[in-house]
């Protein structure tokens, strides 16, 4: 039997483990569910080719799962929480509280921690919501609105958003993975169908260079993805020998895998956020009667929506968001307490201190490497979408780096659970 059929053999064998991946699919499907439900009084006909010409909503669409296009009950999606998730993570910079109480003040903390973020979620979710549908009533996708209707429209909108962040919560916690990717990984698939159908009536032989080299970039994304998220840097760990009732432990070496990108997907998320909201906050703000407003917001659009400022800030971010959440999530003083605690030492380093330098120093050099790789591979589809015309190109470049990555992450946390249920 090949090793595919062991591991699948494991996982269907294994009750609790099969339970939590059948909980996952149970949940993702209900949060489809909601992606179809639309809020009342939608010109589909006027959404339809709203939605054509803009990269900006597409993108929005691939955070929703599909929902914005819908104009569904969850049309925003996960992304005021995503938001304010970024946001509580940058306020740990600034406010020493909010970091003790992230890392140094254990379950109680982190959940307090949390609770923060899904309260920052509603009035995001309220601004967010009452920009989108002024948006779209500016552009006659949707009818003026009663005061009272608007509220209720808003209130949907919101609760929606909130109901698709329990989801996520709900999947981190009794399923297998982190959820809220996933929700945004299945709205991407549930629209690979939609897609490769319009690929195919709309198919022209004139462009199958162009076709080729998207087939190529989407060769090079996925190897490329996989190879920086597999690679790591070992670092060799030694335990001191200890004579214990006459016996001897510890002499043992073992190493301390460091990877290369210790992020994964969370930046692209996270740059793309950062970009994609103060667009929509300018789209609204452009319809506004006072000139002033109008104008600097009809720049900042100019700015935000030019395909190369674009590309360079969402470089940048990719960038800095990598350096950022490793820091947050990879703490070298806590890793070299650790080790010093358990007699454990890098051999010529000495313990404490000096080891939590050392293994700064290689960490700073290898997600130097893991940032521009990733923020490269982030770049090239919209490279590609720029020389070709294709913007298609761009947003499913987009697409796949997401997929890649959260099915990595999710076969890593699924092989993490056989593992420990074989031992």
């Amino acid at each position: 039997m090949s090793k595919l059929g062991e591991k699948l053999k494991l996982i269907l064998g294994d009750r609790s483990l099969r339970n939590r991946i059948l909980f996952v699919l149970g949940i993702l499907a209900v949060s489809r569910l909601f992606a179809i439900i639309p809020i009342p009084g939608i010109d589909t006909m006027r959404l339809q080719s709203l939605f054509a010409g803009s990269e900006f909503l597409n993108l929005l669409n691939l955070f929703s799962g599909g929902g914005l296009s819908n104009l569904s009950i969850v049309m925003l999606g996960v992304g005021p929480y995503i938001t304010a998730s970024i946001i509580m993570q940058l306020l740990t910079v600034m406010v020493p509280k909010l970091k003790a109480l992230s890392q140094e003040e254990g379950e109680i903390g982190r959940r307090r921690f949390a609770q923060y973020s899904r309260l920052l979620t509603v009035p995001l979710a309220i601004i967010q919501g009452y920009a989108f549908i002024k948006l779209l009533q500016g552009q006659s996708v949707l009818p003026t609105l009663s005061i009272n209707i608007l509220l209720v429209d808003i209130l949907v909108i919101v609760a929606g958003s909130m109901l698709l962040m329990w989801l996520g919560e709900l999947i981190t916690e009794f399923g297998v993975g982190n959820g809220v990717s996933l929700i945004i990984f299945a709205g991407i698939v549930s629209r690979l169908p939609t897609t490769a159908s319009q690929l195919f009536f709309t198919f022209d032989l004139a462009q199958l260079p162009v076709y080729l080299a998207g087939l190529a970039i989407a060769v090079l994304v996925t190897f490329g993805v996989v190879v920086v998220t597999e690679a790591e840097r070992p670092i060799p760990i030694t335990y001191a020998k200890q004579v214990r009732g006459g016996r001897t432990y510890g002499g043992l070496s073992t190493y301390l895998p460091l990877r290369i990108n210790q992020a994964g997907v969370i930046p692209i998320i996270f740059a793309l956020s950062i970009l994609l909201f103060p667009q929509m906050i300018f789209q609204f703000l452009a319809q506004s009667s006072v000139a002033i407003i109008e104008k600097t917001a009809s720049f900042a659009l100019t700015l935000l929506t030019n395909n190369w400022f674009y590309t360079s800030a969402y470089f940048v971010l990719v960038f800095l968001f990598t350096y950022f959440y490793t820091a947050v999530t990879f703490d070298p003083d806590s890793i070299a307490t650790n080790l010093q605690k358990s007699g454990a030492f890098v051999s010529g380093v000495r313990p404490g201190e000096a080891t939590a330098d050392y293994i700064s120093r290689i960490l700073i050099r290898l997600t130097l490497v893991g940032a521009l790789f990733l923020g490269i591979i982030a770049i090239l589809p919209l490279i590609l979408g720029s020389l070709t015309g294709i913007q298609s190109l761009a947003i499913g470049g987009t697409a796949l780096l997401i997929v890649v990555s959260v099915v990595i992450d999710l076969v890593k946390k699924i092989d993490a659970q056989v593992s420990a249920r074989e031992y």
